[in-house]
C-alpha cells in the first residue's frame, strides 16, 4: 500500500473533490430513482430504469476513480476516504468525511474511525 505524505494527500483530495461531489449528487439521484422503480414508488422527473442505470454505471467509474488514487474508499453514504499515511513514525489513515472540504484527521490503523484526532 501506498504512503501519502499530509501534502500530497491534501493535494490529491483537492483534485478530488469534484468527483467526490460527483458521487454524493448521483448517489442521490440513483435512490431516488430506484425508489420511483420500486412497488409503489413515486414517479421521478429523473427518469426511470435506464437513468438509474446510467447512474449506477457512472457512480461506478467515479468510485473506481478514487480508488485508482490510492486512496482507500471506506463507505459511500456517508462517503468516506481514508489516505495511507505516517504520522511519528506510525501507521495511520487520514481520513475524509463527506461534508468536509479540506483534510482535517487522521486515526491510526488499529482505532478507525472512533479513533478520529485533528491533524497536527
Amino acid at each position: 500500500m501506498a504512503l501519502f505524505t499530509v501534502d500530497e494527500a491534501v493535494a490529491e483530495l483537492d483534485r478530488l473533490l469534484p468527483v467526490l461531489d460527483e458521487v454524493v449528487a448521483l448517489r442521490a439521484d440513483a435512490a431516488e430513482l430506484a425508489a420511483a422503480g420500486s412497488p409503489g414508488g413515486r414517479a421521478t422527473p429523473l427518469g426511470g430504469v435506464p437513468e438509474l442505470k446510467a447512474a449506477q454505471a457512472r457512480l461506478d467509474e467515479l468510485l473506481t476513480e478514487v480508488q485508482q488514487t490510492g486512496a482507500v474508499l471506506k463507505g459511500v453514504a456517508p462517503l468516506l476516504v481514508d489516505f495511507p499515511s505516517e504520522l511519528d513514525g506510525v501507521d495511520v489513515l487520514l481520513c475524509w468525511l463527506e461534508g468536509d472540504r479540506a483534510l482535517g484527521w487522521y486515526h491510526r490503523l488499529d482505532l478507525g474511525f472512533a479513533g478520529r484526532r485533528p491533524l497536527p
